[in-house]
């Protein structure tokens, strides 16, 4: 447990105050206040670093740059030039774009603030996977415009200036282009990156359409279609209008086709590399559908993270919001291959009726847990059909529902807000039902549900409009899994604990820890609700000095969890909740003014054990 919020535990007179405080308050930051200073280095190690070689993988790399007869390079113009505000640096000179991306990138340096698609993947990989030197080629000016290839999406063909087709497709022509260049290499290459000139629609496609304009009449003819008998604005993946500048861009790909703008090139090389699809959902409009698993996960929109949020992914180069995406969690780390069996305690739901409830340390995500921790908890859904036992629910009729009870597998993680979770809005308990294949059960491909701890409305402004009316963030938006952790503790302000009665499932947040380096652990049970294992339980609490109290587990064997409540006098305590091994003890801080106090502690397997006792604080 973190000393400093113990006092009782360290010095007698403290037994006198009035107050307890949290031991591990919620303290949820929003995206868009976030700014590079919120980036917290992992201590000891820098994955970034390119001397660093990977154990497993190191894939090789393909940066092919293009632009259009209609577009050039956005890096290319002077600075702030474009309609857009961009770019936000000095021009680069058009041979050396390719060249210039590349590095971005991937090699550390003040633009990317020493972050890198490389460091990244060694990171969630713990050293085994990297991206090795990205080759460079291009420029390639591309045979169509801009709006040929990007307006060949999302029913935006009535968008075309006349006398042209939509029909371009980047990754085609684009690679012929290389091809005639430098020969047959593709072949060499595991992954291609095909950066092409202006911005990805789905970084600009709100901020340039209903963010600047208060109606599609108001887009002005600079924002329009060149052909001015056709209207300024066309339709868009999420929304009925986009200004035309804006909608006439491509759409990121899992081909890892990616606009100027796009920070997204970690995501979209998870999809290519690992074959796993997107787990997020359309919060824009009505049947509001909630994401999967949101800000926490590289496969939902945690992709956007970054300083300044998603509102900030329009800028280049791609330095703010979704430049620095979250990690990846615990089901896709398990299924990369990235964590030993060793560091998961691997659980089911059946064992825990025989066995008895299990706890376990574990440790944030973002680094190797200590021997006696582990990276996190899986429990899976076994017995009888159905695995997953919660009541149907329409997910047309409910936006919070997490859709077909098919999932299979509960699991358990910490976050904290270190390397690349930096920008991941809490530090906390990450809970969260997985599906072991993918499929459109829950909206989209999806395959990870976060078990938000605050499943009510966060109320919180998106956008103002041009006119000044806010508009507020729907109840679908990934930003209301801001809150989702659970949290250690009374007045945490969020919740300790969760129970899912048709799985037959009890969750718990026992306690949290802080190592000598600042990385967090948190001690989580689990038990079953059909049976607490062939052990005798058993609780004892004796009175000690200063105002604390000794728990001590009398049980048979294992470990046990005790809900501790004060039943007498004006006591206040720090957790409701105690996880003790069997013979041995732990001490239950009191914070009380001068007067009788009396502590009670109930077994949670066996609810007839019950030991109460009285201390006296002067």
């Amino acid at each position: 447990m973190i000393a400093r919020y113990f006092p009782c535990l360290l010095f007698a007179a403290c037994a006198f105050a009035q107050t307890a405080a949290p031991i591990d308050p919620a303290r949820v930051q929003d995206q868009q206040t976030m700014t590079w200073a919120d980036y917290q280095p992992i201590p000891g190690v820098d994955w970034a670093d390119p001397s660093l070689v990977p154990s497993k993988k190191n894939f090789k790399v393909a940066l092919v740059a293009v632009d259009f007869p209609d577009q050039p390079f956005v890096i290319t113009l002077p600075k702030h030039s474009d309609l857009f505000g961009n770019p936000q640096i000095d021009a680069v000179p058009r041979p050396q774009v390719p060249r210039f991306y590349a590095d971005f990138y991937n090699t550390p340096g003040p633009l990317n603030h020493g972050h890198t698609i490389n460091g990244y993947w060694m990171e969630q990989s713990r050293g085994q996977v990297g991206i090795g030197k990205i080759d460079a080629f291009g420029p390639y000016r591309m045979p169509k415009n801009l709006f040929q290839y990007g307006l060949n999406e999302w029913g935006q063909k009535d968008g075309v200036p006349g006398g042209f087709t939509a029909d371009g497709r980047i990754e085609p022509d684009a690679d012929a282009l290389w091809r005639a260049d430098a020969g047959d290499v593709k072949s060499q290459y595991d992954i291609v990156i095909r950066i092409y000139a202006g911005y990805d629609e789905t970084s600009v496609w709100q901020e340039f359409g209903e963010m600047k304009f208060q109606t599609r009449e108001d887009i002005p003819p600079e924002w329009g279609n060149p052909d001015k008998s056709k209207p300024r604005w066309v339709v868009t993946r999420y929304a009925p209008w986009t200004s035309w500048k804006a909608g006439q861009m491509q759409w990121g790909l899992s081909s890892v086709r990616q606009g100027e703008s796009s920070g997204t090139l970690t995501h979209e090389i998870v999809h290519f590399a690992f074959k796993v699809g997107d787990n997020n959902n359309n919060p824009y409009a009505a049947p509001y559908r909630r994401v999967g698993s949101g800000p926490w996960d590289i496969m939902d929109r945690g992709s956007f993270n970054g300083p300044g949020g998603p509102h900030r992914r329009w800028v280049v180069p791609a330095a703010e919001g979704a430049s620095m995406p979250a990690g990846l969690m615990l089901r896709s780390k398990i299924r990369f291959g990235f964590l030993p069996d060793s560091a998961v305690l691997k659980l089911t739901r059946s064992g825990l009726a025989s066995d008895g409830v299990a706890v376990a340390k574990v440790t944030a995500r973002a680094v190797e847990p200590g021997p006696d921790a582990v990276a996190g908890i899986v429990v899976t859904l076994d017995g009888d059909a159905p695995q997953d036992r919660t009541p149907a629910d329409d997910r047309n009729a409910n936006p919070l529902s997490a859709g077909q009870p098919v999932y299979n597998f509960y699991s358990v993680e910490v976050v904290q807000r270190i390397g690349s979770d930096s920008f991941t809005p809490d530090n906390g308990v990450l809970l969260a039902k997985n599906k072991n294949t993918e499929g459109n059960t829950c909206g989209y491909n999806c395959f990870t549900w976060v078990i938000d701890a605050h499943p009510e409305d966060i109320r919180m402004e998106d956008f103002k409009r041009p006119n000044g009316e806010p508009v507020m963030r729907t109840i679908a938006d990934y930003r209301q899994l801001n809150d989702a952790l659970f949290h250690a503790g009374l007045n945490s302000g969020s919740q300790y604990e969760w129970e899912d009665t048709p799985n037959r499932l009890h969750f718990y947040v026992v306690d949290v820890h802080k190592d000598a380096h600042g990385i967090l652990s948190y001690t989580v049970g689990v038990r079953s609700l059909d049976g607490a294992g062939p052990a005798a339980r058993g609780v004892a609490l004796t009175v000690g000095q200063s105002c604390a109290v000794t728990l001590t587990n009398t049980g048979a064997a294992g470990y046990d969890v005790y809900r501790l409540s004060v039943t007498q006098g004006s006591g206040q305590l720090v957790s409701a909740l105690a996880a003790v091994k069997a013979g041995e003890s732990q001490q239950v801080p009191v914070y009380a003014p001068a007067g009788a106090v009396t502590l009670k502690a109930v077994s949670e397997s066996d609810s007839t054990k019950i030991a109460r006792s009285t201390v006296a604080c002067k």
